[in-house]
């Protein structure tokens, strides 16, 4: 792999904002798209456990159904493309076993051969004191994934605007999570800002690096 340049990426973050209006007019091509959705499935995470679905809302009809309980905010209907961010409500040994055969799978192997790495797991977010606030953890993750997305959305060209103010619960009801043990962590709409949102031009609001970085 070849690095890009430093000001590549550091332009790329600077021109990112949390996008207050999208052009309804304009969708994200698909083979941009379809990066932008591997960078999702190539997201770390604690164990390499991946506690997530990103379900890609592209039905105009849901998305406005979504606006209400979104705050009102109109991104979650004029993005192109809305990705919400669902984990695990809880995590069983069926999940962890589902992980371990597909690590086997990839990179060679057996199951039994990880029965001790498998133990572990077990012992942590299945019957462990974890297992207690695994839907917070499972969300912690979820936001690895939210940053790892926006940063490739901006590289890209693309924009996004990180959403926590929406109603779980409705968003759940909505998509019907229930049946599914997952619920609602973050949303991410994605898509092209539009031309009347004064925030695009507005200059970053940061601590200086000397305020929030420290050498030692």
């Amino acid at each position: 792999m070849t690095p890009i340049p430093t000001y590549q990426l550091l332009d790329a973050l600077n021109w990112r904002y949390a996008t207050k209006a999208f052009d309804p007019g304009k969708k994200i091509p698909s083979d941009i798209w379809a990066a932008l959705e591997e960078s999702l499935v190539l997201t770390p995470s604690s164990y390499g456990l991946q506690p997530w679905k990103f379900l890609v809302i592209t039905d105009q009809a849901l998305r406005e159904s979504l606006v209400p309980h979104a705050w009102n905010q109109k991104q979650v209907a004029d993005c192109s493309h809305l990705v919400v961010m669902t984990v695990k409500r809880k995590m069983t040994e069926a999940d962890i076993d589902k992980f371990i055969h597909r690590l086997a799978e990839v990179r060679g192997g057996t199951s039994d051969a990880l029965a001790g790495y498998r133990n572990v797991m077990v012992g942590d977010v299945v019957t462990g004191d974890r297992s207690a606030w695994i839907a917070e953890w499972a969300a912690r993750q979820a936001y690895i994934a939210l940053g790892q997305f926006m940063a490739s959305a901006a590289l890209l060209g693309v924009d996004t605007c990180p959403m926590e103010g929406f109603v779980p619960e409705k968003f759940d009801e909505l998509l019907q999570l229930s049946g599914d043990g997952m619920t609602t962590a973050v949303l991410c709409p994605a898509g092209y800002r539009a031309e009347r949102d004064r925030y695009a031009t507005l200059p970053k609001v940061r601590f200086k690096a000397e305020d929030v970085i420290e050498h030692r």
